[in-house]
């Protein structure tokens, strides 16, 4: 899996061209894997595929499992008969460059559940054959998941015209000690699971029929919505891989609390009786922020996941590994050590770093998946331990350019200090900012440095940075979208430790070029890569 040269783009399919308000898996997708294939590159890295909840975030999904229902592609749909060009002839006039997610969202569930109600009266035999079908491979994560997001949407109804009720005092009451009043109204009327009625929240199995049998029509439409995910995402993975590309997906180490993952596994995750976490994930004060990244995600109770041979994580990797053909794994360093946040601080600063499960996590995975086409994402400042843990699993990590022009020459992410070449090397990622942006904001002294060790003026420095990445010794190089387009600071996909207003980055036809895949095809043939 990483024997061999490669290069290629880091883009989330979000970012695309389309009508609708967002990227998709429809043509603009297809143009970006032909804009690959063009400039000779086999690799494509997205961010985590699945549903999106708080912030839009990719990485706040509410599964682990499924796929994101807002890239479904209506042109696919009307192809398949589940739309009419009526249907789509009053789309709204979104902005092409940047998501508005509110009413994008809006947009996009009136077309969905339209679509829905076509294939309810008339679908063809097959296509409800191929549903069916897919609803039983996936029986395992999808029943939970389908009336999760039915349950939710339910009570956010149900509360939506409530106005300091009951059921809100008494959640406010439990917690209090965790929560501003203001986080309180957000969480229940934004109906996380654990302010539903005590015995669905707790899956008490009479609770759980009696939703399944009240949502009934509710939990369809989640399922159809996820076998039109999944059938056209397949359908696009295909035709990447026949054009010579790999797929790199992304795993976030942590689930969101207000995910289907933890409402039906509780016993996974370190929670109080209410389904509180006790302590949540972040970092510490580190290079993005002063205070450290608050995550607030429940951490897992590896114990309870070693007893079952880590089974909940071995379908987790396998799930994703059906999408894609390589796979990121975020914040590789807690499996090592985690750094452990009390629930209801303000700030990352107060917590402590706790063992994690180490070499036995996988050991485990490897012994059911077999090879391991897993990147370490082993970014930040790291202890030797968890060096030697993902050196001893033989696993590549990562090193981001932006980060390795402090004046000295020490730095481990400058190519003449990568000690091996089972290492991938990015310009920067999707945390960074863009080559153009950082080069700006960037100290003196890192300017200097940077156009000293390179030869260069700065004045084209992302495509310095990728004939750096490409000609590099690492096995693999991948630059962000923006660098290709040498796009500044407000064209950047999110900035970490601010949770508002980001993820919404798109490009247009104009910024994408044959020119840049030329460029591109010239680096890749003259340092190896993909050949």
């Amino acid at each position: 899996m990483f024997d061999k040269r490669a290069s290629g783009v880091l883009a989330h399919p979000t970012s695309f061209l389309g009508a609708y308000g967002m990227g998709d898996l429809g043509a603009g997708a297809y143009a970006f894997v032909d804009f690959l294939k063009a400039a000779k590159q086999t690799l494509w890295q997205v961010l985590p595929l699945g549903p999106t909840g708080y912030g839009d975030s990719p990485y706040q999904s509410f599964s682990s499992f499924a796929g994101n229902h807002y890239l479904i592609s209506f042109d696919k749909l009307k192809e398949q008969g589940l739309l009419t060009a009526t249907d789509l002839a009053n789309t709204p006039a979104f902005d092409p460059r940047q998501i508005d997610y509110g009413p994008v969202i809006i947009y996009k569930m009136k077309m969905l559940r339209k679509a829905f109600e076509y294939f309810k009266s008339a679908a063809t035999a097959g296509q409800k054959k191929q549903l069916k079908q897919f609803c039983g491979a996936n029986k395992e994560w999808l029943e939970d998941y389908a009336l999760f997001v039915a349950a939710k949407a339910y009570f956010i109804n149900q509360r939506k015209n409530e106005i300091d009720s009951p059921g809100l005092a008494a959640y406010s009451k439990k917690n209090e000690k965790y929560l501003t009043p203001a986080q309180m109204k957000d969480y229940y009327y934004g109906a996380v699971w654990n302010s539903w009625p005590e015995p669905l929240a707790k899956r008490n199995k009479t609770a759980l029929d009696e939703m399944t049998k009240l949502l009934a029509d509710e939990i369809d439409f989640c399922k159809f919505l996820q076998y039109e995910f999944f059938r056209q995402w397949g359908e696009l993975k295909t035709y990447a891989n026949k054009a010579g590309v790999q797929i790199i997906g992304d795993i976030p180490i942590f689930v969101a609390q207000d995910s289907a993952d933890v409402w039906a596994n509780p016993e996974l995750y370190q929670l109080d009786a209410d389904g509180n976490p006790t302590c949540v994930a972040g970092v510490p004060p580190d290079y993005f922020s002063e205070t450290g990244q608050l995550w607030g995600n429940p951490l897992y109770h590896w114990d309870a996941h070693k007893k079952t041979d880590y089974t909940w994580w071995c379908r987790r990797i396998k799930a994703v590994l059906q999408m894609v053909d390589i796979v990121r794994i975020d914040h590789f360093r807690g499996f090592d050590t985690y750094w452990s946040i009390p629930y209801g601080e303000e700030t990352a600063i107060k917590g402590k770093w706790i063992k994690g499960p180490g070499k036995a996590f996988f050991t485990a995975i490897k012994k059911e998946l077999g090879t391991l086409p897993i990147i370490a994402e082993d970014l930040g400042d790291l202890t030797d331990s968890v060096h030697k843990l993902r050196d001893g699993i033989k696993l590549p990590g990562m090193r981001v350019l932006h980060f390795a022009f402090t004046p000295g020459g020490q730095s481990d992410y400058l190519p003449h200090n990568y000690q091996t070449n089972l290492t991938i090397v990015y310009s920067g990622t999707h945390d960074n900012n863009t080559s153009v942006g950082w080069y700006a904001e960037a100290p003196e002294a890192e300017k200097d440095y940077f156009r000293r060790y390179l030869n260069v003026s700065g004045d084209e420095v992302a495509w310095d940075l990728i004939r750096m990445a490409i000609a590099s010794s690492a096995v693999f190089a991948i630059v962000p979208i923006q660098d290709i387009m040498s796009l500044p600071a407000q064209y950047r996909m999110n900035k970490p430790g601010d949770a508002h207003g980001w993820w919404g980055f798109r490009y247009t036809p104009d910024m994408l070029t044959s020119r840049q895949a030329e460029k591109l095809a010239y680096l890749a043939e003259i340092f190896y890569r993909n050949l």
